[in-house]
């Protein structure tokens, strides 16, 4: 199947109709917005379209097509195979991972109990954002934090959207297909885009992959189990995770992992991350550039402040 197919398919029919009359190439979207009584908006080639059945992906607001209650209700069957309730603990995180790595946010009413989340209703609006796998566009990356073929401890930040996870994922190929093994715990499917346990990604020659599991458990079931010279993992931030995280550099492990943020300091106002960048768990940094087109890196420099890259 094609990269990025998979979005096609859950989506309602009159809209995937819309969208193969304009000939929309799945490897240029980035974005699908699907709100109930609102127009449908779509990120493509980094700009937001409206999706219209006239020609053209410049059409208005006023011509564009309206996302119903009907296609909501066809696409949440579609999205969860006709099996919404077996997807009850991503509907708890507020998102639900498809085959491919493609993740489809949702919102609506927030059902709580015992004052933790137990599930979403009413949904209202979903947002299908689409995985790409773009291979050797960690190469700069890889080439500035890395010493004799051996990755030194490394930390992506960008705000959401920006590309950090395909930097990620190009990065775990990197380094497995240069020598060295890597364990990788993709909490939200995301990163390998598993089907059956098999990664639908390229993630190396010598990578291990934890499928659906969270990213504390994972670590810690990779190291006792797998013997990883790298541990990747995505969007950290919690006390569990930077927990994780200090028991495996204590264990001579590499890290390799994501975190929201706009620079370095701005992870300083989390109390966990403060720790562990204090500590200077992490001696590379990458900052990508929100700004622009997504993976665009603006800067790269060490622990001690020294840029390595601008």
């Amino acid at each position: 199947m094609k990269e990025g197919q998979e979005v096609f398919q859950i989506l309602p029919l009159e809209i995937r109709n819309t969208m193969s009359k304009h000939h929309l190439d799945i490897g240029k979207m980035q974005e699908i917005r699907l709100r109930v009584q609102q127009p449908i908006l779509f990120r493509y080639d980094h700009q937001e379209y409206f999706l219209s059945k006239e020609r053209g992906r410049e059409s208005m607001k006023e011509k564009a097509q309206v996302f119903t209650n009907e296609e909501l209700r066809q696409a949440m069957e579609y999205i969860s195979g006709y099996s919404l309730y077996a997807y009850e603990e991503q509907l708890r995180n507020g998102f639900i991972t498809i085959r491919g790595g493609h993740r489809v946010g949702l919102v609506g009413s927030v059902v709580m109990e015992g004052g933790n989340v137990k599930t979403l209703k009413h949904i209202s609006c979903l947002n299908i954002r689409i995985a790409h796998q773009v291979k050797e566009c960690a190469r700069n990356v890889y080439q500035r934090c890395q010493e004799e073929g051996m990755l030194l401890p490394t930390l992506i930040i960008s705000p959401p959207g920006c590309g950090k996870t395909t930097i990620l994922r190009d990065l775990i190929r990197i380094c497995s297909n240069q020598g060295q093994t890597v364990g990788v715990v993709d909490e939200r499917s995301e990163i390998g885009a598993a089907y059956q346990g098999i990664p639908q990604n390229d993630l190396g020659i010598r990578t291990d992959l934890l499928d659906g599991c969270s990213k504390g458990e994972g670590m810690n079931m990779l190291i006792r189990s797998m013997a990883p010279e790298i541990i990747a993992v995505d969007e950290v931030g919690t006390k569990e995770d930077v927990e994780a995280l200090f028991f495996c550099a204590f264990r001579g492990c590499t890290l390799l992992a994501t975190a929201h943020g706009r620079s370095r300091e701005s992870l300083l106002k989390n109390p966990y991350m403060e720790e562990a960048l204090k500590k200077k768990m992490f001696q590379r940094y990458v900052i990508l550039d929100g700004r622009s087109r997504p993976g665009e890196i603006k800067k790269i420099f060490d622990e001690n402040g020294v840029e390595l890259y601008d």
